[in-house]
C-alpha cells in the first residue's frame, strides 16, 4: 500500500508540479510522456487496493484472498515492465511532441509579440529556465526570465530533452524499485499461501 502510494505522489508530481506541467497547461501537450505518467499514477491505485486484499489475506489466513493477491502482483508486473519498456521505446516520440509545442509557441511569438502569446513562451522560459533556441540576436527580443544569463542562456529544445531525460529516468527508477517489491510480494504471498495449505493439511 504504502509503494502504492509512493508512485501516485511521484506521478502526480512529475505530472502537476515539475517543468513538463507547463506543457500541459496549454491547448497542445507532449501526450505520450503524460499518458506514462497516467499509467503509473493508475498502477499505484492498483497497488494500493490489491495491498489491502493482501493484508486482509494474511490477517485471516485466507488462501483465496493470498492467490488473489499475488495474481493481482503478477498482473501489476507484467504491466509495469510493459510500461517501463513502451516509455524508453517512445522517449524521443515524447521529445520530439514537447519541442514541437515549444517551436509553435516560440513562432506565435515572433508573429505576434505581445498578449497572450507573450505569457505563454515567458511560462515555458521561468520553467525550462532557458531562452531562445540559441540564437544570441533573437534572444535579446524574447520575453526571458530576470536572473538568466545571456548569451549562456540554455538553448531551450536541448532543455526540453534534459528534463523529459530526467523525468523518465526518475519513473524508471520508480519502476524498478516498485518491481522488486511486486517480486518480493509474490513470493512471500506465495510462500505464505504454502504455509498455511501445509498447516491446514497437517490439522
Amino acid at each position: 500500500q504504502l509503494a502504492g502510494l509512493a508512485v501516485i505522489a511521484c506521478g502526480l508530481w512529475l505530472r502537476f508540479g515539475g517543468p513538463m506541467a507547463e506543457f500541459a497547461t496549454d491547448k497542445k501537450s507532449p501526450e505520450l510522456f503524460f499518458m506514462g505518467l497516467y499509467v503509473l499514477v493508475g498502477a499505484g491505485a492498483i497497488m494500493s487496493a490489491v495491498g489491502f486484499f493482501g493484508c486482509c489475506g494474511a490477517a485471516r489466513e485466507s488462501q483465496c484472498l493470498i492467490g488473489t493477491f499475488f495474481a493481482c502482483l503478477l498482473v501489476i508486473f507484467a504491466g509495469e515492465v510493459t510500461a517501463g519498456v513502451f516509455a524508453f521505446i517512445g522517449k524521443q516520440v515524447a521529445i520530439q511532441e514537447a519541442q514541437k509545442i515549444y517551436d509553435d509557441a516560440y513562432e506565435d511569438y515572433m508573429k505576434n509579440p505581445v498578449g497572450k502569446v507573450n505569457s505563454t513562451i515567458y511560462r515555458y522560459h521561468v520553467a525550462l529556465q532557458c531562452c531562445g533556441k540559441g540564437n544570441v540576436e533573437q534572444q535579446t527580443g524574447l520575453p526571458c526570465p530576470e536572473n538568466i544569463q545571456l548569451p549562456k542562456a540554455s538553448n531551450c529544445l536541448v532543455e526540453i530533452q534534459n528534463v523529459i531525460d530526467t523525468n523518465l529516468h526518475l519513473v524508471g527508477i520508480v519502476g524498478i524499485a516498485i518491481a522488486s517489491i511486486t517480486i518480493f510480494g509474490m513470493i512471500f504471498s506465495m510462500v505464505l499461501c504454502c504455509t498455511i495449505r501445509n498447516m491446514r493439511e497437517m490439522i
